[in-house]
């Protein structure tokens, strides 16, 4: 059956039973359908140690069930209660500083615990003993945005292991890591530590496999809870991945092992960079699923968090950051939280039914998008994202990227890889990301936005890639570095200097922006090209690098290698690609004879745009053109002739 998830993270555990019967009366009115229970109730759930409280969770779920509304039923681990944190001390988290944490927030344990691995086992077990079965249950949510990082000595000591597991020998890990650097050569397995704070920098390659043992070591935690529910049960598991300035694991690793990737996305902009931001995130999602289900599993219903402040979202904006996800092939859209708390940690948060309870503007617009919006779309649901256009995203080349002391503080490549994308999503284009070890084939084109860290498979399957006659945009800062982060000799761009035809022997960081001979803009970033065996299609225009390369270009088989080598500004960059700007937001999902198209207007004036068939929301034909008012939305569907 085709269908559009809708709702989010429900806590009963916080109210009176007198609330839930309010509850289940207003989720019926906002057409929710699916709800995930039991994120933070480890203490309610399991009181002390082996005993269990599960009577309200039964009268919850019956509740729920009798009510139409399914259950994403999630393992508490986030969160340990008082008494695990009183009986096992050393199961409290180190931070990098040396400091052992105490009890009094969520995530406060450390995964390399075997008491707590062992006590996240048990309450995984006993709910899949007692509820796998249940009506309401629809499907299992392992933990919540796995992430929290320890570096005590239990943390020490899986480590060690996972590196001899990496390396097999200390001579290979002394050569991967230099540490003939500043005397850091290591004689025995017990002497290596995580990447702890210490006198001045870290070793960058320790720094980055402490990254990479963290995420399989989290992983490992997570298929175990994962084994317990398959056990007794069929129904899909999945855990929720977060996802912004934070990325605690390799998220396109862990896709594989989920049967439903999940995302929480919490866009950290008021204006339209949170547009931006939301079609950043669901392209992502919808990437590290590559082709099975993904969905939005928690977003703010009424507000956006710049950090110093909470941005009201304006009438409307909720819904169409929910389309967005849905467009970009969402299962649905649902939201932290049902209904804001009255106290805790995050009362403020906003929620479905935020603290002026159900008379208010938020759950009007709630009520209206689940009720009466999504209904008329839930045909989209077993259609399909196409891109012809990949951008290579790689959360290893991040790690490498942060542990390392670079050459300009500014050298950031998260806002790389969302600069490249944001010149794609202005233009009404629809993008992928794909990981450098991906079949890259079906793509027109694929842009490689500072790809730091490269390995050399990586590097021969670009040139593969452009040589069958692909089109390749490579940007500044990509090549430098093998998986060990060691610099590749020769000149820069290390890995694809030959594949582009370029040799830079000197970097030159900007502080001020950079005149082009097109008349475009650089900034952040520039680099002293020779055009070795390519040729120049831009120049710098001014400073010390007056009349060199900026851009270049390399026929190569079938196909064309670029190299950029400062940040362009966005209308330089869009010209590059080939790109003109598009009024609205545009995305289309399509099965075999259908396409949906669509349409968000983040803007605050009118827009008339060209469009043909049947507008699903209103359910009127359009013929030729459709007009979209300030913050309006519509979702077209047309047919083609067989």
């Amino acid at each position: 059956m085709s269908r559009l998830w809708y709702g989010g993270d429900y806590n009963p555990e916080q109210w009176d039973p007198a609330v839930w019967h309010e509850d289940a009366d207003l989720m019926r009115r906002a057409g929710v359908n699916l709800v995930t229970v039991g994120v933070f109730s480890w203490s309610s759930l399991e009181p002390s140690p082996g005993q269990y409280e599960f009577g309200w969770l039964d009268r919850v779920l019956d509740l729920l069930s009798d009510g139409g509304v399914s259950v994403d039923l999630a393992t508490p681990t986030a969160s340990p209660p008082p008494w695990f944190s009183r009986l096992h001390p050393e199961a409290m988290p180190v931070t990098a500083d040396g400091v052992r944490l105490t009890y009094g927030s969520r995530d406060t344990y450390c995964a390399c615990a075997p008491a707590y691995r062992d006590a996240a086992r048990e309450i995984a077990r006993a709910l899949a003993e007692r509820y796998h079965d249940h009506p309401a249950l629809a499907m299992w949510h392992v933990h919540n945005e796995y992430g929290t990082t320890c570096y005590c000595p239990l943390a020490a000591a899986r480590f060690r292991e996972w590196l001899r597991e990496r390396y097999g020998s200390l001579d290979r890990l002394n050569e991967a890591w230099t540490t003939a650097f500043w005397s850091q050569g290591y004689a025995e397995w017990d002497d290596i530590e995580p990447p702890r704070k210490t006198q001045y920098l870290v070793n960058p390659t320790q720094y980055l496999d402490f990254r990479r043992f963290w995420s399989d070591e989290l992983l490992a935690a997570y298929l175990e809870q994962k084994a317990e529910l398959r056990a007794l049960s069929t129904l899909p598991i999945t855990t929720n991945f977060v996802f912004g300035g934070w990325v605690p694991v390799n998220h396109a690793r862990w896709a594989a092992e989920v049967d439903v990737v999940a995302i929480d996305h919490y866009p950290d902009r008021s204006d339209i960079g949170a547009e931006e931001q939301t079609a950043f995130g669901a392209d992502l999602a919808r990437s590290w699923a590559g082709g099975k289900p993904w969905l939005l599993m928690e977003q703010s219903a009424g507000t956006l968090n710049e950090g110093q402040r909470l941005h009201t979202k304006e009438p409307g904006r909720m819904a169409r950051h929910s389309l967005s996800h849905i467009a970009r092939g969402s299962q649905g859209a649902l939201f932290f939280q049902w209904r804001a708390s009255r106290g805790g940690s995050e009362l403020f948060h906003s929620a479905m039914v935020p603290h002026a309870g159900a008379d208010s503007r938020m759950f009007r617009e709630v009520s209206e998008f689940g009720s009466q919006v999504l209904p008329r779309l839930k045909e989209v649901a077993e259609s399909k994202v196409e891109a012809d256009i990949a951008i290579l995203w790689d959360a290893e080349c991040w790690w490498a990227l942060q542990g390392t002391h670079l050459p300009s503080s500014s050298l950031d490549y998260l806002a790389a890889v969302r600069s490249a994308h944001r010149h794609f999503w202005r233009a009404g284009v629809t993008v992928d990301f794909a990981s450098p070890d991906a079949d890259l084939s079906a793509y027109k084109l694929v842009v490689v936005p500072s790809l730091y860290l490269a390995s050399d498979e990586t590097a021969e399957a670009l040139a593969d890639y452009v040589h069958e006659g692909g089109q390749l945009v490579v940007t500044y800062f990509s090549g430098i570095v093998d998986p060990d982060a060691q610099v590749r000799p020769g000149g820069y761009p290390g890995a694809f200097a030959e594949l582009l035809g370029v040799r830079v022997e000197e970097f030159h960081p900007l502080e001020d922006e950079v005149a082009l001979s097109s008349g475009g803009r650089g900034r952040l970033w520039s680099e002293d090209v020779r055009a070795v065996s390519a040729e120049a299609v831009d120049r710098y225009a001014g400073g010390v690098l007056d009349g060199k390369p900026a851009i270049t270009r390399r026929e190569v088989g079938a196909g064309t290698a670029w190299y950029v080598s400062t940040e362009l500004d966005d209308e330089t960059a869009a010209g590059l690609l080939g790109l003109s700007a598009s009024p609205v937001e545009v995305v289309r999902r399509r099965s075999s004879d259908t396409t949906w198209t669509f349409l968000l207007n983040h803007g605050d004036a009118e827009v008339v745009v060209p469009a043909e068939g049947t507008e699903l929301i209103s359910g009127e034909a359009v013929d030729g053109e459709l007009t979209l008012p300030a913050g309006g939305y519509a979702v077209m569907r047309s047919s083609r002739a067989r």
